[in-house]
């Protein structure tokens, strides 16, 4: 069944968010938090959300901000401006709850969720992952997922601005 209605009620500020948690806890649901900017979606970004929602039951995606995204990747960046990113993201069959925080990490935010799986995809180290020591401390596990080569952002603006 198809209800595009439901996509803007993946979408949450910090309180409705809190509230759905406490649904899920009830439930016994594991939650994973994966995040970013996601500013142009992309293959890599469904490889990247689709092996976070193997994780657990639950997939929350912290979003950075305009603002935020624009402190991490320059003055040109976002393209898309977090109300359609939040959108496009929703939209996701993997994605369960989206959220978008304005700090240039998303600490605050892990601490708020306190996730059973926090996933990051890419390069990074254990130590580089930002709550990774915040969740393992609650009894919680980080996994990094691998990226898919060839696809990034940058890469795709690149090719556009080269049209």
């Amino acid at each position: 069944m198809k209800v595009p209605q439901i996509i803007p009620q993946r979408i949450y500020d910090h309180t409705g968010l809190q509230h759905q948690l406490r649904r899920w806890r009830l439930l016994s649901k594991t939650i994973a938090f994966t995040n970013g900017c996601f500013d142009i979606l992309h293959q890599g970004h469904i490889a990247s959300l689709s092996d976070a929602a193997r994780e657990a039951d639950i997939l929350i995606v912290g979003l950075n901000s305009d603002a935020s995204t624009r402190r991490l990747k320059g003055e040109q960046r976002p393209i898309n401006n977090e109300q359609a990113r939040a959108i496009v993201l929703a939209s996701l069959l993997m994605v369960d709850a989206v959220i978008v925080f304005e700090e240039d990490t998303p600490l605050e935010l892990i601490n708020m969720i306190m996730p059973d799986v926090l996933v990051k995809g890419g390069d990074y180290t254990l130590e580089q992952i930002v709550g990774a020591k915040e969740v393992m401390a609650a009894g919680g596990r980080v996994v990094i997922n691998p990226i898919v080569p060839g696809f990034s952002t940058t890469s795709i603006i690149d090719k556009i601005c080269r049209l």
